[in-house]
């Protein structure tokens, strides 16, 4: 039997915040094989296991496997605090179980107020995507699907990184005692901002992996202050790989129709894949240019630029020259976006100059 306190993830934690965390907590018990949640149910809270065993199954290459056990201290239903779907699988007590269970409404308030919960929960989740991109390897070369659910998986990683790095770092100068305020609540806010970010993250794929076409929810809204308020989170992400994101001119202050949330994946998978071709640092370029029916937003790089081979193949998924850990999967969404904006992207490359990524949105 473990105490709530003694959890891994909460040992981190001052003793307000404790307290508040045993207010939201409730304790539930689970005789031997009963189910806990099933896979498609609403993903209502994340519980973690008092004592006892539970087992997570869920369907690998059509078959119903374990997935995982879980003992006493370890977290499990976690995904449903960020991404507010069916649950993926299905959790069942193997004996007799005690949990505690932290309802998502209650405990995304709690992560919001506490930087270093938030920091140890998306840390332990990718853990998990770590673990169980692992297994469904395994089980998928057997079935001789390897290659593509190996890409996906490191594609999801990959996109997990950046975030979670400025997460640890806004986390380091929050608990710094001489720290103004006005630097915590800065600190602060980039962790909630990447905390969505993350959750919007594994929203796209989920929307990419799906095939569907979404409702982009387009609003019109000024180019110029959106960018610049963007360029910023790009300059703070570029500058530790010692790479400067600088504008060759500011955007025209016109009205786009557009999502933000989803335009600005955009932005950050092309000045993430220019900094990753540029591993001894460079620049990034940003030019922007109107001319009354589109708002074109170019992105150029001083990397090598884009090898002949993969000029008519940059947009399909899995399509990677290059990079280490690349799959091509960013590009995919990058397409996929834009044309939801109804709009279209391109790429191009000259003899001695970097790689340049461009799209156009229509104007109202």
């Amino acid at each position: 039997m473990i105490a709530l306190e003694s959890i891994e993830l909460f040992r981190g934690l001052a003793r307000e915040e404790l307290q508040a965390l045993r207010l939201i907590a409730r304790e539930k018990h689970f005789a031997a094989q009963t189910v806990i949640f099933n896979e498609g149910d609403p993903g209502d809270g994340v519980y973690f296991v008092k004592n006892g065993l539970v087992e997570i199954a869920g369907l690998v290459c059509g078959n119903r496997r374990i997935l995982s056990q879980l003992g006493p201290g370890e977290i499990f239903g976690e995904m449903a605090v960020i991404e507010h779907r069916p649950r993926s699988a299905t959790a069942t007590a193997a004996k007799d179980t005690d949990v505690y269970y932290l309802p998502r409404g209650e405990m995304l308030s709690f992560i919001q107020r506490s930087p270093g919960l938030a920091l140890g929960l998306l840390q332990y989740i990718s853990h998990r995507l770590r673990e169980f991109s692992q297994l469904y390897l395994r089980e998928v070369v057997q079935a001789e699907r390897l290659a593509v659910v190996g890409n996906f998986a490191r594609s999801i990683v990959h996109d997990l990184k950046n975030p979670l790095s400025i997460i640890s770092l806004s986390a380091e100068t929050f608990d710094r005692p001489e720290i103004a305020a006005e630097a915590r609540a800065r600190a602060s806010t980039r962790i909630r901002r990447q905390t969505a970010r993350i959750s919007d993250l594994i929203s796209d794929i989920l929307i990419f992996t799906e095939g569907k076409r979404v409702d982009a929810d387009l609003q019109p809204a000024n180019y110029h202050t959106y960018v610049m308020e963007l360029v910023a989170e790009l300059r703070a992400e570029a500058e530790p790989k010692d790479v400067r994101v600088q504008l060759q001119n500011e955007p025209p202050s016109v009205l786009v129709r557009f999502n933000p949330r989803r335009l600005s994946r955009v932005f950050h998978n092309l000045v993430h894949n220019a900094t990753d071709m540029m591993p001894g640092g460079g620049v990034i370029y940003l030019r922007f240019r109107s001319d009354g029916k589109e708002m074109v937003t170019e992105i150029e790089d001083t990397g090598p630029g884009i090898a002949p081979e993969m000029a008519d193949k940059l947009f399909e998924a899995f399509a990677t020259f290059g990079k280490e850990h690349g799959t091509g999967l960013g590009l995919s969404i990058c397409k996929k976006i834009v044309e939801d904006h109804q709009g279209r992207i391109w790429a191009r490359s000259e003899p001695g100059h970097g790689a340049v990524f461009a799209f156009a949105l229509p104007l109202p």
